[in-house]
């Protein structure tokens, strides 16, 4: 009853601001063809087809598993570590527990990302991309070897058995771009909706509560969709000192239409989202602080 009622808030909200709901999916189809597009889709069919392409193998070490799951997840951009983890699932390459322990910690914005959109874009200074990029992975390898010592305990999850090699009928190729197809699908419904729904909520609060339109839009946004967030945050804010610290925050809130996007990607596996809840919740806490002392 409750989401009925707030479906339909929603939905009047749209109607009653019809402009402002229009800019902010403008502001998001934007963000998506420019800042998003060009540094994630390539990646996600690169990782795809390598996983779609190695076979499977009996004698690797679970460990090892691990470390595949980080780099190609890692280093991809939001959601490529959701669809790593989910994608060696299928495969029985880990199992459904490990699977849901893993997805909290291949989780990182893409170098290309930071340094291309954030360092030169927003910053105005590669370095800074560099050092935002290095806090964020030292707080996942720190993240990510804490669950490597909880998945390999004394009660560690059993291991994964993995099926022998078997002929593929399709393309490999193919078949990678096919499934990345889905994925950017994805991206671009959450980005574009999230960003719309921000920019309707932020100048409902703005003209109700009398609050400032620009740091309220910047809040809302940030909440919503990271990287609608993080514009925003370099128009209203960027004469701040603490500039560079505030981007690195909201990057690791990442936003809801980023967890819309790893929780739709992990339902399709039954992965387990409460340690991707605690893994944000550490990344939130540390990132800015490791950046800080990196800066």
């Amino acid at each position: 009853m409750i989401n009925i009622a707030i479906i339909w808030g929603l939905i009047f909200l749209f109607i009653l601001q019809p402009g402002i709901a229009h800019e902010g999916a403008e502001i998001g189809a934007r963000l998506f063809i420019s800042a998003l597009l060009p540094y994630l889709l390539p990646y996600i069919i690169l990782t795809q087809w390598l996983l779609k392409t190695s076979a499977a193998n009996t004698d690797k070490a679970t460990w090892k598993r691990y470390v595949k799951a980080y780099i190609l997840g890692s280093f991809g951009g939001f959601p490529v570590g959701a669809v790593t983890v989910s994608e060696m699932t299928k495969r029985n390459e880990i199992s459904t527990k490990q699977g849901g322990l893993l997805l909290a910690a291949c989780h990182a914005p893409g170098p290309m990302f930071i340094i291309g959109f954030v360092g030169t874009e927003l910053f105005g200074d590669i370095r800074k991309g560099w050092m935002l990029l290095i806090a964020i992975h030292v707080v996942n390898i720190l993240f990510f070897l804490l669950i490597s010592l909880f998945l390999n305990s004394k009660t560690k999850l059993p291991k994964a058995n993995l099926p022998p090699p078997t002929k593929r009928s399709g393309i490999p190729l193919l078949d990678a771009i096919k499934d990345s197809s889905n994925v950017i699908i994805l991206v671009a419904t959450t980005v574009i909706f999230f960003s719309s729904l921000g920019a309707v909520l932020a100048n409902l609060v703005a003209t109700t509560l009398d609050f400032d339109t620009g740091i309220t839009q910047t809040i809302l946004l940030s909440v919503f969709e990271m990287t609608a967030g993080v514009q925003e945050a370099t128009v209203h804010l960027s004469h701040f000192t603490l500039f560079p610290l505030l981007i690195a925050a909201i990057i690791s809130v990442n936003g809801l239409s980023i967890h819309m996007q790893v929780a739709v990607i992990a339902k399709s596996t039954n992965l387990s989202l409460r340690p991707y809840i605690l893994g944000r919740l550490w990344s939130i806490l540390l990132v800015p602080i490791v950046f800080y002392f990196l800066l």
